[in-house]
């Protein structure tokens, strides 16, 4: 499947040269750095092993620092009393503002030299860049980019019904009819408060396009949740409900995904991590499903992006594995291996897309046009727009608005509208 014309119009030719290749200055002794993540099954499993491989090359060996629970408040608790105790590990999976929490305390490291060398400037758009620093100064590496706002279809269904890819909401609620008419539940949808959020925000953005997403849910202005373009968003998402299944709530996402690959639901909106699950089935993109921006949103980009902060050490051998890890983390060769396991694509724009199947060779394309285009926002629902507490606030009302029915839109508005206030 080719991109459709407006991306074909819209993407600018060329790319970025990709990274030359792994830092020179690998350390000089054997050295060892100690990782705080919760990739342990699948792919990401398989690509944890491909970077102990590498920075073994390099005479740096890996340890993990396992917490029971992932990526948790036991993780997050185990961390900060090592790093209280004055021992913090080499990195740590973290994301978001979460960055910025953990650098206002002041025991980040600044990796400036090695983001220099490697170009990280010029390899990784603005927006993404702003979030992996502090003061201005490197202090984490991202590992991938999830979009977010996609819509999957399955291919048959889509050919049983006649129906077409909608790119807007009136064609997308269309086709949703059709697939009624034709007795399969149209969205497939996992009735959990996180899901409920990633849906509401997809609609955010479609209804209200970049700017306005950005000005309600990055700033969290009060008089945007307040206008009559949430009030949009709030009735459109309320309107999806009723093409949803009745056993939806408490599902999870994978499941729902499950129903669209077997084919007893047409339709799911989720992220590119929801493509892995269709790969594993032994389907492909493009003849048994499709892939697709959720409508609204074919000229935008919400992204979620796993990282990794990087603590200040005064070993200046571990100090020497910190900046081998870093380095080796945004080398072209992790970053694609990586990514083509977990159905993400790499952070670096201008990476060679060849191995990566239509799906991630277009979400990439859309990742480069949305950076020129300043239409890349931060996934609000996935922690890397606000911190945990405004994301929670904002979460249970849109929680209740799906579930409650009782629940009046214009009482949900004004509670948003308090929520945000609060920010």
């Amino acid at each position: 499947m080719n991109l459709n014309n407006s991306l074909r119009r819209w993407v600018v030719v060329g790319a970025i040269a990709l990274m030359t290749g792994l830092s020179a200055s690998g350390p000089a002794q054997a050295a060892e750095v100690e990782v705080l993540h919760w990739w342990t099954s699948g792919g990401e499993a398989r690509s944890v092993e491909e970077l102990k491989r590498l920075l073994a090359s390099q005479g740096v060996t890996w340890r993990d620092f396992a917490v029971a629970g992932g990526g948790g408040d036991a993780a997050m608790n185990a961390l900060k009393q090592r790093v209280d105790a004055g021992h913090p590990p080499t990195a740590a999976q973290i994301k978001g503002p979460a960055i910025q929490d953990w650098g206002r305390k002041g025991v980040l490291a600044n990796l400036d030299d090695v983001a220099a060398a490697g170009n990280w400037d010029i390899k990784l758009p603005r927006t993404v860049a702003q979030q992996m620093k502090v003061d201005g100064h490197w202090a984490a590496v991202p590992v991938n980019v999830h979009r977010v706002n996609w819509l999957w279809i399955n291919k048959d269904l889509l050919t049983k019904v006649g129906g077409r890819v909608p790119d807007n909401w009136d064609s997308f609620f269309a086709l949703a009819d059709r697939f009624k008419a034709a007795g399969i539940v149209p969205l497939a949808h996992g009735g959990q408060p996180w899901q409920d959020l990633t849906t509401f925000e997809i609609v955010g953005l479609g209804v209200g396009g970049a700017d306005f997403y950005r000005q309600a849910f990055v700033t969290m202005d009060p008089a945007a949740w307040r206008g009559p373009t949430m009030s949009r968003v709030i009735d459109t998402f309320r309107r999806l409900k009723p093409y949803t299944d009745k056993e939806a709530p408490g599902r999870d996402w994978n499941k729902a995904t499950e129903m669209v690959i077997k084919g007893r639901a047409g339709m799911q909106f989720m992220g590119d991590w929801a493509k892995g699950e269709f790969l594993a089935a032994g389907k492909k993109p493009g003849s048994d499903f499709v892939c697709t921006a959720a409508p609204g949103t074919w000229n935008a980009y919400i992204y979620n992006i796993d990282s990794f902060a990087m603590f200040r050490l005064s070993d200046p051998q571990a100090v020497q594995g910190q900046k081998a890890l870093a380095s080796t983390i945004m080398s072209s060769q992790f970053q694609e291996i990586f990514n083509l396991n977990k159905g993400s694509i790499p952070a670096a724009v201008g990476s060679d897309m060849t191995h990566f199947d239509h799906c991630g060779q277009e979400s990439s394309a859309y990742f480069v046009a949305a950076s020129l285009s300043n239409t890349l926002v931060p996934s609000f629902a996935h922690k890397m727009a606000q911190s945990d507490n405004h994301v929670a606030a904002v979460q249970a009302i849109v929680a209740r608005l799906w579930d409650d029915d009782s629940y009046a839109p214009a009482r949900a508005q004004a509670d948003l509208v308090a929520a945000a206030s609060q920010h």
